[in-house]
């Protein structure tokens, strides 16, 4: 049974408005930071790339519509979507964001290892990884996939809020892990580190600081693994049960990203 409404109030006063899901996915591909966009199939900004995202329906709550949305636009399984790990960034409210009518945004951000490539849906015409504020040489970028010079509505500033949290939660949490498949390689987790803050971190440093601190990794038994450089195999490790680092593990002093 619903609830009365109180008296005097009327919904009508209002304005209405939309509320709409936007989502900022990042990765590391081949040592590069990528992020995952869209081109838009439908106006306003048709052809233009944009983060995943889309309106929240009147049965859905703001997450439940994220990955809705995430699995419609780019093509992965709902599974994959329901399976990732995605944290609320911010409410983003200008009054003329949209050109449609006053639309809401709540923004997620998630962080993800490698995934297969994706593929447009709903009003995404094609749905890519893109790399975003790489660190280190990388070869140049193809007519497909080279970076926006600027993302539809406001995504642009979302992104750009989503990657300094991302880098800043890396210092105190145990996040970087969530970029790395289940075993990986301390060079695969420093890889994570420098990619996302745009800095070379001194090897053995690194590597001590990771395994003297409590809960943030462990190591798998078995065979180490050959990563492809001219050193002997490297020891596997799975992310630990710790979620904040006791330390925390700053970037280098002067650095912000």
């Amino acid at each position: 049974m619903q609830d009365q409404q109180p008296e005097g109030y009327d919904p009508r006063a209002f304005a209405p408005f939309a509320v709409t899901v936007d989502l900022a996915v990042f990765t590391v591909r081949d040592g590069r930071l990528h992020v995952l966009l869209v081109r838009r199939g439908q106006e306003p900004h048709a052809g233009r790339w944009a983060l995943p995202g889309g309106f929240v329906l009147p049965h859905e709550s703001a997450e439940q519509a994220a990955r809705r949305e995430l699995a419609e636009e780019t093509g992965l399984s709902d599974a994959t979507a329901a399976g990732l790990h995605l944290e609320q960034l911010a409410t983003y409210s200008d009054p003329h964001r949209d050109p449609r009518m006053r639309v809401v945004s709540v923004a997620y951000t998630a962080l993800v290892p490698d995934l297969p490539e994706p593929r447009g849906g709903g009003d995404a015409a094609h749905a890519q990884w893109l790399p975003h504020g790489a660190h280190g040489p990388s070869p140049a970028p193809g007519p497909v996939d080279r970076p926006p010079a600027a993302l539809a509505f406001d995504h642009d500033t979302i992104l750009a809020d989503a990657h300094r949290r991302v880098g800043a939660k890396l210092e105190y949490t145990c996040l970087a892990t969530a970029f790395c498949p289940p075993e990986f390689t301390l060079g695969e987790l420093r890889q994570v580190y420098e990619t996302v803050w745009g800095v070379t971190l001194d090897r053995p440093n690194f590597r001590r600081k990771v395994l003297a601190t409590p809960g943030f990794v462990r190591a798998v038994d078995g065979p180490p693994r050959l990563t492809g450089g001219r050193g002997k195999p490297a020891a596997l490790y799975r992310a630990g049960p710790a979620t904040v680092l006791h330390p925390p593990l700053l970037r280098p002093e002067g650095r912000t990203g």
